[in-house]
């Protein structure tokens, strides 16, 4: 019987694959009370034909940075960081623009994509043992016609630079770091790059798949990876080579967060509840105003509505106000079509977009609502929608 009820889970994905659907989708909507509608389609897992939940992990994609800042401003209360101070102090070499050598870089820069920094050197495979510092060096990463602080141009790089600064200021590995400041006090079962959750998360991961229906990432038939970080230059994975603020990119702080829609639904609820949920106060309400009050609004010629590199994050006008890593929606502007709910209400959260995987937490202060969402195997470029969003973010964020 068990047999017979996993391959008509297959033959369910295999004609969804044929009309060109995911491979799974997971919609959780909440409010400040808790979870108030859950739907879970398809197939974390093909091969194995285990069915999709709530409570599976998933890489989450860009949304990770939403979660990073909550633990930069959990710092920034405990006097550890500032949001305004050259970040330099804490990375222990001089952070610049080469184009633009006394203008100083600091968190609330990285945090809102201000810094002058772009993907175009790289930004995530810096191997176990390698230095970040290398990667700033490439002139490629930086924008050399726009001084830090005057343009928006979304960078996945300005995240391992916050993570490199967390590191620093505290002697603390980033995903233990994000586990002790955020996913424990929340008790969410979630990791950045997996060495950090524990075996029973590890095996009931989502396995990512692009459009073609073939694993991209998290394919580990229920165990742990080999090695949860890019390996180091010969190969090896003793993550006993980590040296603090060496290389913040090892545990992908831009989207390699692992996380359930449930878990997600309660980030969601913290930022509802101004920094408290479940009886649990993780900040203080003027600290989730700082991370949703937008420090930058889109006009022509203040930077770029849309992400350059190839994870397919929007389209012209995804991005038209930007906080501390959180977007805020519909914006009422020209040459803006942030709206995948079509209501325009001004929502704010995050989007994620990467190896087949397109996501979404959206909360809604104004009626105490909020949306976590994800889809996989399911083409990186955004297509199909009225919006800059693609049409399965629109029936996600829609539906109830």
């Amino acid at each position: 019987m068990v047999r017979a009820g996993i391959l008509f889970v297959l033959l369910f994905a295999t004609m969804s694959s044929r009309a060109g659907e995911p491979v799974a989708t997971v919609r959780v909507a909440f409010d400040r009370d808790g979870i108030v509608s859950t739907r879970a389609q398809g197939l974390a897992d093909i091969a194995a034909g285990r069915e999709m939940t709530a409570e599976d992990p998933v890489r989450i994609a860009s949304i990770s940075k939403l979660v990073t800042a909550i633990g930069v401003m959990r710092l920034v209360e405990a006097g550890q960081l500032e949001l305004d101070a050259d970040v330099s102090r804490w990375l222990g070499w001089q952070l610049r623009n080469p184009a633009f050598p006394d203008a100083p870089i600091t968190l609330r820069l990285l945090l809102s994509h201000r810094a002058g920094l772009t993907d175009a050197a790289g930004y995530y495979q810096v191997p176990l043992g390698g230095l970040l510092q290398d990667v700033l060096a490439d002139p490629h990463a930086w924008d050399p016609a726009h001084a830090p602080g005057t343009f928006f141009r979304y960078a996945n790089l300005d995240f391992p630079l916050v993570a490199s600064v967390m590191e620093k200021a505290t002697g603390e590995r980033f995903d233990q770091l994000m586990a002790r400041l955020v996913l424990r006090p929340l008790d969410i079962a979630g990791c950045f790059n997996w060495a950090s959750c524990d075996d029973a998360t590890a095996a009931r991961a989502v396995v990512l798949y692009d459009d073609a229906r073939q694993p991209m990432r998290d394919d580990h038939r229920g165990r742990r990876p080999a090695c949860p970080v890019v390996p180091a230059a010969d190969g090896s994975c003793d993550l006993g080579q980590w040296r603090a603020g060496d290389n913040g990119a090892l545990f992908s702080p831009q989207g390699g967060l692992r996380i359930s829609a449930n878990g997600l639904a309660k980030i969601g609820r913290l930022l509802l509840g101004g920094g408290e949920v479940a009886g649990v106060r993780l900040l203080q309400p003027a600290s989730v105003r700082t991370l949703a009050a937008p420090q930058w609004v889109y006009a022509p010629g203040n930077g770029l509505t849309s992400e350059e590199d190839e994870s397919g994050q929007g389209g012209r006008g995804f991005f038209c106000r930007y906080g501390l890593a959180m977007q805020t929606l519909a914006t009422p502007r020209e040459g803006c079509h942030d709206d995948p709910f079509g209501d325009g209400i001004a929502r704010f959260g995050h989007s994620g977009s990467a190896y087949g995987l397109l996501s979404g937490l959206w909360v809604d202060p104004a009626s105490g609502t909020g949306v976590a969402y994800f889809a996989t195997g399911v083409p990186e470029a955004r297509a199909g929608g009225r919006s800059a969003f693609s049409a399965i973010e629109e029936q996600l964020a829609e539906s109830e």
